[in-house]
C-alpha cells in the first residue's frame, strides 16, 4: 500500500511550521512535500534590520531542507489547485510547469501587497514584504545619501534624503525608526549641504501609529519616532505619486525620490481560484482548520479566515502570532486524519507585542505589562532570538557588532527597481531578465484592512 501524499503549499510561518510538525508526527510514514518559490523561510519581524544593515540577509533565512527532516522541496510558485483531481500545479524557477498529487492538502499561502487605486503608486512606490524588497531598499537608501551629497542643488540634495513611508502598522512604525538610525549614521561620513539633513515621514490615514494595538504602545512608538527626527503624521495619506514627489491629501507636495508602500497585505489571490466561499478575500476553514466539504484540504495562516472561537462571529488576525500556532494546529489534525493522534480546533489568545524602534528603544507589552525603553528592547531581541527557528547565534552576533562597529554602508546593485514591482503577487523572488511580466491583480477597493502584524508575545 502506498504511502499518503501530503502537499504543503507555502513556506511561511503558518507553512513552516506545519511542515515541522509534520515530519515529526508522521515518523516517515507519509510522503511530505512542501512547495515554495524558495528555499528558505523568512523571519519577518527582521526584515527592517536588514534593509538598514544591521543583519547581513542570510541571518534573517533558515534553510527549508537543513531543518525540514523527511520533507521534500519543490521549488516553484502556485498558480492552480484542482479540488476533484487532488492536484496543484506549479511554475519553478526555470519557468517549467509541473504537477503535484495529494491525499492531504495544507494551504499556507501567505499573504501580498495591499494595493490602493492611488495614480502613480504602482509605478513608483515598493513594497516591504520580501527579501528581494529589503536588499532594494538597503541599496536604495544608501545610493540616495550617496547621490545627495553631490548634487548640484539645495532642492535635489532636500529631495534624494527625504525618505516617506505610507502605512504605520507594524511594518512602517519599525521601518521608519530604524531607517531613520540608518541614515543618520551614514551622513556622519558623507556631510551633506549645510543646513540639510535626512527626513523621514511616516503617513497614516488612522488617528495614531500602531492603530490595531494598545495605546499605551502607540503613545511609546510615537514619541520615541518624533524624538529621533521622525515627521509622523496621521490622517494623511498619499494622493498621488510620481517620479519626484508625492501629492498628498492635505494638499502639501513632498519632494522625494523614496516611497516605501506598507500600508498592510491581502490574501494571496491563488485561494480566490478555488470557487469556494471567502471571507474579505480568506478562505472559510472550520475551527479544525478544514475546508467546508472537502475535508482532505486544510488552510492556515493569513490566506484562511479561521474561527476565533474567544470571539464568537469573528475571525483570527492576519498575525504572523497566529499563523505560527495554526500552522502547528494543522500540521496536529492533518497527522489526525492519518491515524496518528487526536485531532483539535484552534484556539488562541494574543499574549502581547513588541515593536522594535531600533538601537536599544521598543515598546512591549508581554502579558499586557507596558514596557519602554532598554528594557523593553531587551525583551524584544530575546523574543526573537527564542522565535526564530535557526541562525540565534549568527543575529545575536550581528546585533552585538552593529553596537560596536560602524555599518557597512555599500551598495551591491543585486536587485534593481523593476526587479521588485509593487503589484507582484510574489514579493518573495525578484523578478529577473527575460521572465513573463505577472499581470497585476485587480486593484481593491479603498477599504481598509489591519495590517499583518508580527508574532511578537
Amino acid at each position: 500500500m502506498s504511502r499518503p501524499r501530503i502537499v504543503i503549499v507555502g513556506a511561511g510561518f503558518a507553512g513552516y511550521r506545519t511542515a515541522r510538525t509534520l515530519s515529526r508526527l508522521s515518523r516517515n510514514k507519509a510522503d511530505i512535500t512542501l512547495l515554495n518559490p524558495t528555499d528558505y523561510f523568512l523571519y519577518l519581524p527582521l526584515l527592517p534590520h536588514v534593509a538598514t544593515g544591521v543583519l547581513e540577509p542570510r541571518r534573517v533565512t533558515v534553510s527549508l531542507s537543513g531543518t525540514l527532516a523527511h520533507v521534500r522541496l519543490a521549488l516553484g510558485e502556485a498558480d492552480g489547485v484542482d479540488l476533484e483531481r487532488h492536484t496543484v500545479t506549479y511554475t519553478d524557477p526555470e519557468g517549467r510547469r509541473g504537477e503535484l498529487a495529494y491525499d492531504r492538502l495544507v494551504l499556507a499561502v501567505g499573504s501580498v501587497n495591499k494595493l490602493l487605486p492611488v495614480p502613480g503608486v504602482a509605478e513608483h512606490a515598493h513594497g516591504f514584504r520580501g527579501m528581494p524588497e529589503a536588499l532594494y531598499l538597503r541599496d536604495h537608501i544608501t545610493r540616495q545619501i550617496e547621490l545627495a551629497t553631490a548634487a548640484p542643488d539645495a532642492e535635489t540634495c532636500r529631495a534624494r534624503c527625504t525618505f516617506v513611508v505610507v502605512g504605520a502598522g507594524y511594518t512602517g512604525v519599525e521601518l521608519a525608526a530604524h531607517g531613520r538610525l540608518f541614515t543618520d549614521a551614514l551622513v556622519r561620513k558623507r556631510p551633506l549641504r549645510q543646513g540639510i539633513r535626512p527626513r523621514w515621514l511616516l503617513l497614516d490615514i488612522a488617528d495614531r501609529v500602531l492603530p490595531e494595538l494598545d495605546v499605551r504602545l502607540s503613545t511609546t512608538a510615537d514619541r520615541v519616532l518624533r524624538r529621533r527626527g521622525v515627521a509622523v503624521r496621521t490622517r494623511t495619506s498619499v494622493k498621488e505619486a510620481t517620479s519626484d514627489g508625492v501629492l498628498l491629501d492635505d494638499g502639501d507636495s513632498v519632494d522625494t525620490r523614496t516611497l516605501v508602500w506598507c500600508v498592510g497585505v491581502r490574501p494571496d489571490p491563488l485561494v480566490e481560484g478555488l470557487d469556494r466561499p471567502l471571507e474579505w478575500g480568506r478562505l472559510l476553514v472550520d475551527p479544525y482548520l478544514q475546508v467546508p466539504g472537502h475535508p482532505e484540504v486544510f488552510a492556515c495562516g493569513d490566506a484562511a479566515a479561521v474561527p476565533d472561537l474567544h470571539r464568537p462571529g469573528q475571525y483570527t488576525s492576519m498575525t504572523a502570532q497566529h499563523a505560527w500556532r495554526q500552522g502547528a494546529t494543522a500540521g496536529r489534525n492533518v497527522a489526525a486524519s492519518l491515524g496518528v493522534g487526536t485531532r483539535s480546533s484552534y484556539r488562541h489568545r494574543d499574549l502581547g507585542f513588541t515593536v522594535d524602534l531600533g538601537g536599544v528603544q521598543a515598546a512591549a507589552n508581554p502579558l499586557g505589562l507596558p514596557l519602554s525603553g532598554p528594557l523593553a528592547g531587551a525583551v524584544t531581541r530575546g523574543y526573537h532570538l527564542a522565535a526564530m527557528p535557526g541562525n540565534r547565534v549568527r543575529v545575536a552576533a550581528d546585533w552585538l557588532l552593529d553596537a560596536v562597529l560602524p555599518r557597512q554602508a555599500v551598495q551591491l546593485g543585486l536587485v534593481r527597481s523593476w526587479s521588485v514591482p509593487l503589484d507582484t503577487a510574489s514579493p518573495e523572488v525578484a523578478r529577473v531578465p527575460g521572465a513573463p511580466r505577472q499581470e497585476p491583480h485587480a486593484k481593491e477597493e479603498p477599504r481598509e484592512r489591519p495590517e499583518k502584524e508580527d508574532p511578537h508575545e
